[in-house]
């Protein structure tokens, strides 16, 4: 997975973070929220957008070269600049403080050629850890691993059937037979787009996991709506993607 090395653990962070806990004030200065940039011109100031339709304008950066591609997801820690929605063209100006860049992708149709390649190692997921933002099925997840980099999918096996009249998909690891050292965390975005259909305005989701220790997939239900604004929107608490060790590689 593509992360920013020099974002890792900045003590700025840690002190906006820890004083954001003892401050009510500061604590509505600072948010931290998943988002998509809007960058098509690659320029190092940019717009993002939250999951609730809210465009942000990155007035201020402590990262001034930070570049990041058009659609990429993150998360971003900011602060609120200035009120710009009486223009009606975005929401706010914000100076960006911290940046995690989001695991990206979208369904992967699991094939013959590539059943053995896509793995299914186990990982471990909560029921609070998958939510749909936008267009976005969103997964916090954490493992164990050390060196390698892990495989993260998800997956659409048409070889197998189901008569819920639901969309079964699986959300596979792969290891990769990495050791499993350490405890690492993750999160990604799938989007969702390509399961759309003009006739209904919403489809419900099924998503098997494999969980640590456990006989049979386990399965997660969950509603796409994609024709209501902001339907679905799940506002989780990342405040502690910061704290994280963001060093794990994950693709």
């Amino acid at each position: 997975m593509k992360t920013l090395k020099q974002f890792t653990i900045y003590v700025l962070s840690l002190l906006v973070l820890s004083g954001c806990m003892n401050d009510n004030d500061d604590y509505d200065r600072y948010w931290i929220d998943i988002a998509t940039v809007e960058n098509p011109e690659d320029n190092s100031e940019f717009f993002f957008r939250l999951d609730d339709n809210t465009l942000m304008w990155t007035q201020e950066s402590v990262f001034s070269s930070y570049k990041p591609a058009n659609g990429q997801r993150i998360i971003a820690n900011y602060s609120l600049l200035t009120d710009k929605r009486a223009t009606g063209m975005y929401d706010y100006d914000v100076k960006l403080n911290d940046v995690y860049e989001v695991l990206t992708k979208g369904i992967f149709p699991l094939t013959p050629a590539t059943k053995d390649s896509i793995g299914n190692d186990s990982i471990m997921i909560s029921d609070e850890d998958i939510w749909i933002g936008s267009k976005y099925l969103n997964v916090e997840f954490y493992y164990q691993g050390y060196s390698k980099t892990h495989f993260i999918n998800l997956v659409s096996d048409t070889s197998k059937t189901y008569t819920d009249n639901k969309i079964h998909l699986e959300f596979r690891h792969n290891a990769n037979n990495d050791m499993a050292m350490q405890n690492r965390w993750g999160v990604v975005s799938f989007d969702l787009s390509s399961l759309e259909n003009n006739l209904v305005d919403s489809v419900n989701l099924v998503i098997h996991v494999n969980l640590p220790n456990k006989a049979a997939d386990t399965t997660f239900e969950r509603t796409y709506h994609y024709n209501t604004a902001a339907s679905g929107v799940k506002k989780k608490n990342l405040r502690n993607t910061f704290l994280y060790n963001r060093d794990a590689e994950l693709e």
